[in-house]
């Protein structure tokens, strides 16, 4: 019989079998949808285990910029994977109504509750959902917003202070700043969010190791977003998820579990039982925190906005608003104290508007957002931060709609995945100067005739929080945080490393985290108004 046949040799060649399927399978790689014209690492043109182990070694930063420099730019990543470095890419792969939608990259980041992912604003692959979901929030994201937001941001500042001032003056022991920045960032969302914190910087301590988790969490999203398919082996297995989904076992992600157990506070109706985590106080909203604003956004559209995008809404605060923010103020900190040229420039156009009178709070230092807008020095210096040092650290994937389009002059046909690098495009020379790797806030000032249209250029092709319709929704929120902090902990606190000649580690694990950043606080006497000046 044939199938005899067949079985007999298979068993006699087995071995040649293979390897022709694998060399085939190969070939195909390299040379699917024309993609073997782009130069890049050969490997990558094979396989995409190379871009995998790649992200496992947790800078892969590092090799992005190294390959645009080497190869120009457009490289090719992977089988089916293109990364731009030509600013006139942007608008082409991000820009609105272009067809482009998000790569399963995306999907790996979903959160996991009774056995289902969750889709959130910013992991949905889905275009119109994305639509209609912005629609339905967008007004708590609005920069109108924010002076709604500034008390709940101001609470949790002034503990800060009180915290920082209480453990680590005149404390034998230095502060791990970033964690320490990331218990605030944390917190803040919770009393922006919830009306309430959660009691990190109460406790000098991760509660219920939510931090630590999304830590491990984006240590996995990072390598397992490059072969998304993985993602169905491990944390999103359809057998476990389903017996997630019965109740025999529980898939629920913690941060998930956190954002849960506030809502249930708000509604009890949507769970019974104790809440997850400890929380500091009673929630006591006397303005809109964003969870009031999701549940009228769930009564003006019940056809839509569900308690289950109610929720969704809630945990993707919680992962986006403490690791990104976190790690932004940590790079504003860091460079400064880098650059003491930059930091003393600083700190006297922030004590210049102190004996000027022109802040409101001379008792805790307290800066407001209205005030920090005032400071065009300040602004130099964030904006600097986020240019060496954006909180994204992979290219931001994106699939060419059907029927190919043209991307920087380079016709690429539909299905394959591109994107661009906010660290390869934020060292571009020809938009930065020449000494992009260098810290120069100065390259944003305005002095004379250029060089507002060369501002207007660097703008443009920062990537920090995204660009186009998937711009980050919670943007403005970390602005005001980041604008207010700054300044106020400087009006506050004289602040050093450890061991000045230490540098910091970084891990990118998707989001570009910094270690072993240590430093000593020491109070400073808040500048007053000079005589005969009004604060």
């Amino acid at each position: 019989m044939i199938t005899d046949q067949i079985v007999h040799v298979l068993s006699q060649h087995w071995l040649p079998i293979v390897v022709a399927a694998l060399v085939a399978w190969l070939v195909r790689n390299r040379y699917h949808n024309g993609l073997n014209k782009y130069p890049g690492p050969f490997l990558a043109s094979l396989t995409d285990w190379w871009r995998f182990f790649d992200v496992y070694g947790r800078r892969p930063e590092r090799s992005h910029i190294a390959l645009h420099r080497k190869y120009g730019p457009v490289v090719r990543l992977g089988p089916n994977t293109l990364s731009f470095s030509d600013p006139d890419a942007l608008k082409t792969i991000y820009g609105l109504n272009k067809g482009f939608i998000k790569s399963d990259f995306y999907v790996v980041q979903q959160s996991v509750v009774k056995g289902h992912s969750l889709p959130s604003l910013f992991s949905t692959t889905d275009n119109d959902f994305h639509m209609q979901f912005r629609r339905c929030v967008n007004s708590a994201f609005a920069m109108s917003a924010l002076v709604q937001y500034e008390p709940f941001v101001d609470n949790t500042t002034k503990l800060f202070l009180k915290q920082t001032e209480r453990l680590y003056i005149n404390d034998p022991g230095a502060c791990d700043f970033t964690r320490w920045l990331q218990f605030y960032a944390f917190d803040v969302i919770g009393e922006i969010t919830y009306s309430k914190r959660h009691g990190f910087i109460e406790k000098n301590e991760d509660v219920d190791g939510i931090v630590a988790y999304l830590t491990k969490l984006f240590l996995y999203v990072a390598p397992i977003g490059q072969i998304p398919f993985l993602d169905r082996l491990f944390l999103k297995n359809p057998i476990y998820l389903k017996l997630s989904e019965w109740g025999l076992l529980d898939a629920t992600f913690p941060v998930a579990k956190f954002a849960r157990a506030r809502m249930a506070e708000r509604l009890p109706e949507l769970e019974n039982g104790e809440p997850v985590l400890p929380t500091s106080e009673k929630p006591t909203v006397k303005s809109p925190d964003l969870l009031s604003k999701f549940l009228a956004a769930r009564e003006a559209r019940p056809d839509f906005m569900t308690d289950t995008l109610v929720q969704t809404m809630a945990v993707s605060m919680a992962f986006a608003g403490s690791e990104t923010t976190a790690i932004s103020l940590s790079a504003v900190f860091y460079f400064l104290l880098k650059n003491p040229a930059a930091l003393d420039r600083l700190r006297r156009e922030i004590d210049d508007a102190a004996r000027e009178g022109r802040f409101s709070d001379y008792e805790t230092g307290l800066v407001t957002w209205h005030e920090s807008q005032t400071l065009p020095y300040l602004d130099m210096c964030v904006k600097e931060a986020f240019r060496l040092h954006p909180a994204p650290g992979l290219p931001m994937e994106r699939i060419v709609p059907a029927g190919g389009l043209e991307i920087a002059g380079h016709r690429v046909e539909g299905g394959t995945i591109v994107g661009c690098s906010a660290w390869v495009l934020h060292r571009d020379e020809n938009i930065f100067g020449e000494d992009v790797e260098a810290y120069r806030p100065e390259r944003w000032e305005v002095k004379g005739e250029g060089d507002e249209a060369r501002v207007k250029v660097m703008n443009g092709t920062m990537l920090q929080f995204g660009m186009g319709s998937r711009t980050c929704i919670g943007k403005n929120i970390s602005l005001l945080e980041i604008y207010k902090l700054v300044p106020t902990m400087l009006r506050r606190f004289e602040i050093r490393f450890d061991d000045p000649d230490s540098e910091w580690e970084i891990v990118n694990a998707w989001f570009v985290k910094q270690n072993n950043f240590i430093t000593r606080f020491k109070l400073r006497d808040i500048v007053m108004p000079e005589k005969g000046v009004k604060a």
